[in-house]
């Protein structure tokens, strides 16, 4: 083992060496800068894509439940790589982690 310094690769749960680490690697930015945005299976999602809930979700300040399996359409994504920004009936600015939904 070499005494080198390690950082930790938050898209395979390792400890890898900081020169081997690399933004493909990580999965955090495409090579145009662009943010990549995974749902809880792994698959890359984008503007306009239908997800579905996998969990019951409380909306804070809503006072309202959103059941597992409810259909969200046309998504948007924002500059975070774990919020999506989306619309749903009766629920203004709705933002939801994209650890808790599918792509459709």
């Amino acid at each position: 083992m070499s005494d080198g310094e390690y950082v930790y690769d938050e898209a395979t749960g390792e400890w890898v060496e900081a020169g081997a680490a690399t933004d493909a690697a990580s999965g955090a930015a495409a090579d145009d800068g662009a943010v990549v945005v995974r749902d809880s299976v792994g698959n890359v999602l984008a503007d306009g894509d239908q997800v579905t809930l996998i969990k019951d979700l409380t909306v804070k300040g809503a006072g309202q439940t959103l059941k597992r399996g409810t259909l969200i359409k046309s998504i948007r994504l924002t500059g975070d790589a774990q919020e999506i920004d989306c619309r749903y009936e009766g629920i203004k600015g709705l933002v939801l982690r994209a650890e808790f939904v599918r792509k459709r």
